[in-house]
């Protein structure tokens, strides 16, 4: 049997106008016109960063720049949404960016497979307009964070998700008014020494789960990937102004 007229390979996806047209529903052709105009970068793309990627790849962020040296790995399958049998091995950077032109071909991406290190802001994100912190490494996130402050370029950073089972309980804040959290209490302490005097995050209240193996921590599908939706929400909606 012959298959609909409606079921063929690309009888409705040709209309590039409507690609963002539920979004603009939503912010307006003004809010829309502002994501396509920004550059925001990605700094991590695990299983927090990657979520928050493609989110911001879906709203229509028009330019990109994502960062991170790791190649994907079997334990990532449980909670990254770049990693599948077929992206094992491969460098995540280079998978983010070929998922996000796939997404919307008309994207500027930059691709950068290095983990971010202190001396990197100017040559990799010196164009950004807001970046998110997605990074594992407490030295790489104070330094990263310290220069976005020192050069004026909006940032917001993603705290502890690991050892976590209730998305619920993720808020957003500045850092100076988190709790709980062990690694909000580690970036409060070294970010007041450097004399860094607000940083907007998005952390949780809920205890984490103590690790049952040492030096491994516990994660599960459906709760870094909730940060990195928060993370990228608030990105946007301080873009357009929300």
């Amino acid at each position: 049997m012959a298959r609909p007229e409606f079921m063929k390979a690309g009888a409705c996806m040709k209309n590039q106008n409507e690609r963002f047209s539920r979004a603009e529903l939503l912010i307006g052709a003004e809010g829309l016109e502002k994501l396509k105009n920004a550059h925001v970068a990605v700094v991590g793309l695990g299983g927090v960063g990657g979520a928050a990627a493609q989110a911001l790849v879906r709203a229509g962020i028009g330019e990109l720049t994502f960062i991170d040296g790791d190649c994907i790995a079997l334990s990532n399958i449980n909670r990254q949404l770049i990693a599948f049998e077929s992206t094992l091995g491969r460098l995540k950077a280079e998978v983010m960016a070929e998922i996000a032109q796939n997404i919307n071909p008309d994207a500027v991406l930059h691709t950068f497979s290095r983990f971010y290190q202190d001396g990197d802001f100017e040559q990799l994100l010196s164009g950004a307009d807001y970046i998110i912190d997605a990074i594992d490494m407490v030295s790489a996130k104070l330094s990263l964070i310290q220069c976005a402050v020192n050069q004026g370029v909006p940032i917001i950073s993603a705290m502890g998700c690991g050892g976590r089972l209730n998305p619920g309980l993720f808020k957003i804040a500045d850092i100076y008014s988190t709790s709980i959290c062990p690694l909000c209490r580690v970036m409060r302490r070294e970010l007041k020494k450097r004399g860094v005097p607000a940083l907007k995050v998005v952390y949780s209240l809920e205890e984490p789960v103590k690790a049952a193996q040492r030096g491994a921590i516990g994660s599960i599908s459906f709760v870094p990937p909730a940060a990195g939706l928060m993370l990228a929400g608030q990105a946007i909606r301080d873009i357009i102004g929300l």
